[in-house]
């Protein structure tokens, strides 16, 4: 994989351009998907958006979302601007089968692919260019660095503003983690003396649910929840049943590991959910807990040293007792 830096001399050149990113996107692979697009249709280039499967109605609000395609909704004409692609992005992810149902078809395709992703362990022999960085706190940050490296800072406009700026507070917890280095106060600075208005994407990001959202979270809150004081560590388990009974739709847990950090002494939190075709795990760690290693060896998962994602085909029950018995393996590492 060649660096990044050698396609900026390209960028001029206008070109069938296709940017994608990992299934069911969240703040940083949403906005950064269309902050490249905005970004790149001033050189004249024609940008197709794809997402691998639906997405969550609180990134709605981003400026160009109404023209992303649904791969698995609009798969003839998202087939068909992939197969006239010169150039594919892949961004907020590093290996293919993280698309999902696209996982083939982008191993086969001939066009250049360009990663930029800043999670661990890139399949690099797949893309032609690109960078992979875990020390950035988000996709959305590095295309703001492509930008201003590439020595095109005029061109960042107010749409592309509110979506790097949603991906980096959805990808530091509100600036929470520890990701949220130097440098990206220092980018919010730059957009905030552009003009930029951050209110208004917070209100956008996290006041934008309907009752049952809230409702659902009290509920799991209360009666889904384990608090295992001699590990360190809380367990949720969400069965299918609440999914439906407070009709759910895709976003609506997003943050919902994020709660029982609040806990004194917590040092992991475990969220697994119930979904049709497999169990999700979502997994957030304080401290020196390796939440990336851990969702690797025992969740076919991976992601960042204090946040990460895994999968389970087993059944709720059983995924849940697997979690409980290697939980008890890494007392020592809790501690």
């Amino acid at each position: 994989m060649k660096r990044i830096q050698e396609i900026y001399s390209q960028l001029s050149q206008p070109r069938k351009v296709v940017i994608t990113t990992h299934q069911k996107p969240d703040a940083d692979a949403m906005g950064a998907s269309l902050a490249l697009r905005h970004f790149l249709v001033q050189f004249g280039h024609e940008v197709t958006v794809i997402s691998p499967t639906n997405w969550a109605g609180w990134v709605n609000w981003m400026p160009g979302v109404n023209e992303v395609l649904d791969y698995e909704a609009n798969q003839q004409k998202a087939g068909k601007a992939l197969d006239e692609a010169q150039w594919l992005f892949c961004l907020d992810f590093n290996i293919f089968h993280r698309t999902k149902t696209m996982t083939e078809k982008l191993k086969q395709l001939n066009c250049t692919k360009i990663l930029i992703d800043h999670h661990q362990d890139p399949d690099e022999p797949s893309f032609d260019y690109g960078i992979s960085n875990t020390a950035k706190s988000s996709t959305c940050e590095m295309i703001y660095d492509l930008v201003i490296e590439s020595g095109n800072e005029e061109k960042i406009t107010e749409e592309i503003s509110e979506c790097i700026y949603a991906g980096v507070v959805g990808d530091t917890g509100s600036f929470r983690f520890e990701s949220a280095h130097a440098g990206v106060h220092k980018l919010v600075a730059d957009l905030k003396s552009r003009g930029f208005k951050h209110d208004n994407v917070h209100d956008k990001l996290f006041d934008n649910f309907l009752e049952n959202r809230l409702r659902f979270v009290g509920h799991v809150l209360l009666h889904r929840m384990e608090v295992f004081y001699e590990y360190n560590t809380v367990l949720i388990a969400v069965p299918k049943s609440d999914l439906l009974k407070y009709q759910i739709k895709t976003g609506d847990t997003e943050g919902l590991v994020n709660f029982p950090q609040s806990i004194q002494g917590i040092k992991l939190v475990a969220l697994v959910i119930d979904r049709d075709e497999e169990r999700k795990w979502s997994f957030r760690s304080k401290g020196d807990f390796d939440c990336n290693d851990f969702a690797r060896k025992y969740f076919d998962g991976g992601g960042h040293f204090n946040a990460a994602g895994g999968r389970s085909n087993d059944s709720l029950e059983k995924t849940v007792q697997h979690f409980k018995t290697v939980m008890k393996q890494n007392e020592a590492l809790l501690q």
